[in-house]
């Protein structure tokens, strides 16, 4: 395929994937909180402290807003990117009634840069990578917006690995693609392994269909401190 061909199966991919989203936005809620744990395992593996600035990638409605605040507190950053205008008016409407200063809203493609480069401590992304067009575009994207030894934690999914389970894998590939779009030719832990220095799989749930890993940009030998950089 060429770079115009891919260019355009990517625009298709991204007007498919934000209509779906602005679609199942009226329902993201009642359906996040039945994966609310996982979500809270994945933020956690985050490794966030007070006064941090955080990035989290297909924020939807923000559903992990509160949970990224617990960590961060109010002096910390959080900064939520979605492709979805709907989802993202659900999002604004939950930060103006906590009245969440800390909090700000971008609506971006995540495939391409949105956000300058080493401004964050962390980032999470719970089932958002998978769904966009290019998997490795976007890794690498959120790998350029992190500061050296910064972690990006990720909740995601994919089909069963092993075992005699995996003759359910075309109706769990079905599933995943007409709910979240999901991305069938990328795989999301591959390209965290091929671009972070650091990848591991932390948790794994339903036959390992869903997974929490986290991958870890190496740290220069001198750091130095850079939280004057955070996005305030």
């Amino acid at each position: 395929m060429d770079e115009s061909a891919t260019d355009e199966h990517t625009r298709a991919e991204l007007q498919r994937s934000r209509g779906r989203w602005d679609l199942w936005s009226r329902y993201w809620d009642a359906i996040e909180r039945d994966d609310a744990g996982i979500r809270a395992e994945a933020i956690e593996q985050a490794g966030l402290e007070p006064g941090d600035a955080v990035l989290d990638l297909g924020c939807g409605t923000g559903v992990n807003f509160a949970m990224l605040r617990d960590a961060v507190g109010p002096e910390g950053v959080i900064v939520g990117v979605d492709l979805s205008a709907a989802m993202l008016e659900r999002a604004r409407a939950r930060v103006d009634e906590h009245a969440w200063e800390n909090v700000h809203l971008v609506e971006a493609d995540a495939t391409r840069p949105c956000v300058g480069p080493e401004r964050f401590d962390a980032a999470v992304a719970t089932t958002a990578v998978s769904a966009t067009p290019d998997v490795a575009a976007t890794v690498e994207h959120v790998y350029d917006a992190l500061r050296p030894g910064a972690r990006f934690a990720v909740y995601e999914l994919r089909l069963v690995q092993s075992g005699p389970a995996r003759v359910l894998n075309p109706a769990i590939g079905t599933f995943y693609r007409a709910f979240g779009n999901w991305n069938t030719e990328e795989d999301v832990l591959a390209e965290l392994e091929a671009r972070f220095e650091g990848t591991e799989v932390v948790r794994e749930y339903a036959l390992g269909t869903n997974y929490v890993a986290v991958a870890e940009k190496q740290s220069p030998e001198t750091t130095g401190d850079v939280r004057d950089r955070a996005c305030r």
